[in-house]
């Protein structure tokens, strides 16, 4: 601490007049925030291993040099073993959405938003920070490859799997994990990868040429060369943050477009076929570090933390194949363990999806040509969806074919009974949270959806054009304009058809456009 000190005295010519050591984080640096007597802040670190304060000082001055979001040096020890960097303020990402996190998922516009803003500036970082840069300079690796794939998969089988007591074949496993190793490295990639690219290495600073935070990233000295995918992976696959399945799915959507401005990208269907590897990959890893946290060093979050990744496997599983059998049999039967089953795996989630959906970004040998939606549209199918009042009659159909669907949302909680609704409509955050809260809108929806998407799916198969569902409630306002809206979206996402949207009573017409 004394050598800090004179660090910072060697800097600023004085001494500082407060230093308060922040919280721990994951690694063994200890963060200081050493104020002088103008009140200004600096941030002051004491790491333990040269080599990885090494990296950071490198990587930091590096992507400063190139005009990245980063902490920008100060000073540095002759020994690299303390420095000095600006402080970046006490509002990381994490802190920010935690209502939504603590909201089962259901993240507020704005908390949507910071996420948006902060996968966009993802490929900055991996592409351009890659940019000139010497990885021989990186800690523990230079690049990611082979072996440290398999050591973080036999940190999943020592660690994870053993503890667990199932029974297994370890030399059928280690075949697996070396067909999966393979996969992983199979494709060149000259990108920084991040590593540890987490909701918690991300702060939010405040800039006045913006009218909202701005990202900055920390904690980025475990970086090497590597695929892009991983850090893409590690973000919305982090078992807490219980990104909803339209969140995610978008946040993929905003990487993917952003991606496109830095290097030429691979088709969707290829892109989407190597994110559903690093997510499996990604899953097994942190259930390694869980294992190792929770099982060794007894310490409760982390087994607290061990169903949601279970959750996260379970849904991948059910929507993806891979080609490595022994591994997929025993992860099945890992989901199935009693210990993990806290969660239920078709419960309506917070966005209104059943997690038996398939999810839009892991390719199915029986999927067409791969877009981002779920389905490739085999004919020119329109759906129409309608929210309307009863008191105003049904929504009369143009083409002629009798109306479609009608559904009767009155049986659902209204939230115009009460005085914060009365203004709002069922688009609106207050109004969704409401009845997702409530839970009976989710369960009305879930039948819904069956119905919608079997008859979709037939009426593509037989070349029909049109199609259509109304939902009614009271007022037309709050539960049939979010159940319309939801079906809409749900049809769209899943069939990839074009589909028009008609909130009748409050004027608002949208069209989805066909994929």
């Amino acid at each position: 601490m004394h050598q800090l000190i004179s660090l910072y005295k060697q800097w600023s010519g004085q001494e500082p007049v407060q230093t308060e050591q922040l919280p721990m984080a994951g690694s063994n640096r200890v963060y200081y925030r050493m104020t002088a007597q103008d009140g200004s802040t600096v941030v002051g670190v004491i790491g333990t291993s040269r080599d990885e304060n090494h990296a950071f000082v490198y990587l930091c001055r590096h992507f400063t040099k190139r005009q990245l979001p980063v902490p920008h040096l100060l000073a540095v020890s002759d020994d690299e073993l303390r420095y000095l960097q600006t402080d970046l303020g006490t509002v990381s990402l994490f802190d920010a959405i935690r209502g939504g996190r603590e909201a089962g998922g259901r993240y507020t516009l704005k908390e949507q938003e910071l996420l948006r803003r902060t996968i966009r500036q993802l490929p900055n970082i991996q592409m351009r920070g890659a940019r000139e840069l010497d990885f021989s300079n990186c800690y523990p690796q230079a690049e990611f490859d082979v072996d440290s794939v398999l050591f973080d998969l036999n940190y999943f089988k020592y660690c994870f799997l053993k503890a667990t007591e199932l029974d297994f074949h370890e030399l059928k496993l280690e075949a697996d994990f070396r067909l999966l190793a393979k996969d992983l490295t199979a494709e060149k990639c000259d990108a920084f990868l991040y590593r540890d690219f987490q909701a918690r290495n991300v702060m939010l600073v405040s800039d006045t040429t913006a009218n909202s935070p701005q990202p900055y990233f920390i904690d980025f000295q475990g970086g090497r060369k590597g695929p892009y995918y991983y850090d893409l992976a590690s973000f919305l696959w982090q078992a807490s943050a219980k990104y909803p399945y339209k969140l995610r799915r978008e946040l993929v959507y905003e990487y993917y477009n952003a991606l496109k401005q830095f290097t030429e990208v691979p088709t969707p269907h290829h892109f989407v076929a190597r994110l559903s590897l690093f997510v499996l990959f990604r899953i097994l890893q942190v259930l390694g570090a869980y294992g190792f946290r929770g099982y060794f060093e007894r310490k409760q979050h982390f087994i607290t933390s061990i169903p949601p990744a279970i959750q996260n496997l379970r849904e991948l599983l059910e929507v993806t194949d891979f080609p490595y059998p022994y591994l997929m049999s025993l992860l099945r039967q890992l989901t199935e363990l009693p210990q993990f089953q806290q969660i239920p795996t078709t419960a309506s989630r917070a966005d209104g999806y059943k997690t038996t959906d398939r999810n839009p970004y892991t390719p199915h040998p029986q999927d067409g040509p791969a877009t981002f939606s779920k389905y490739d549209a085999q004919g020119p199918l329109v759906v129409k969806v309608y929210s309307f009042s009863y008191r105003k009659g049904i929504p009369e159909d143009e083409s002629g074919n009798g109306g479609g669907y009608v559904f009767d949302c009155r049986s659902t909680h209204n939230p115009g009974r009460y005085e914060p609704y009365k203004q709002l409509t069922g688009l609106d955050e207050p109004v969704i949270r409401f009845l997702e809260d409530d839970g009976e809108i989710l369960t009305f929806l879930e039948s819904v959806y069956k119905l919608a998407d079997a008859h979709v799916r037939r009426y593509i198969q037989r070349g029909f054009t049109s199609l259509m569902f109304s939902f009614g409630c009271t007022g037309g306002q709050h539960r049939s304009v979010y159940s319309a809206q939801h079906l809409a979206e749900h049809i769209h996402q899943k069939f990839g058809v074009e589909v028009r949207i008609c909130h009748r009573e409050q004027n608002i017409n949208q069209t989805l456009e066909a994929q």
